[in-house]
């Protein structure tokens, strides 16, 4: 979402930024680099969240077959950046890979619109991270 260099990654699909405060995912992911995940919402649920974001173009992050596999394919997004995963059912495959990789990881575990209180956990992680990268 940045012109420079993000200082972190977020995956989340488009239904997780339903129903945020205006301007709450703009400016939350300023320093980030997005990428959304397809869900049930489709093209349409994403095409729906660029707008909301007022983005030309976004990111998605490929389907893949079975949740390990999609898994991986999220793993292999994040690289080495700082990371935060919304997203429902995470396996303890991916817990344990948060825990033990070095840069700082989020999980979110949420499916839907994010409530006030998850949005508040990620605003502290990158409140945090910023602090951090000064």
């Amino acid at each position: 979402m940045s012109a420079v260099a993000p200082i972190f990654r977020m995956v989340c699909t488009a239904a997780a930024l339903v129903g945020a405060p205006d301007g709450w995912a703009t400016e939350t992911l300023r320093d980030g680099e997005l990428a959304l995940l397809v869900d049930d919402g489709g093209l349409e649920a994403i095409n729906a969240a660029a707008h909301a974001l007022d983005l030309v173009t976004v990111s998605i992050v490929r389907s893949e077959e079975g949740a390990a596999l999609q898994a991986q394919t999220v793993i292999a997004f994040a690289g080495s950046s700082p990371f935060v995963w919304v997203g429902a059912g995470v396996s303890d495959s991916v817990k344990t890979w948060a825990h033990e990789r070095r840069p700082m990881t989020l999980l979110v575990e949420f499916d839907g619109a994010l409530p006030d209180d998850q949005r508040g956990r990620i605003e502290r992680f990158l409140s945090l991270l910023a602090r951090q990268t000064e």
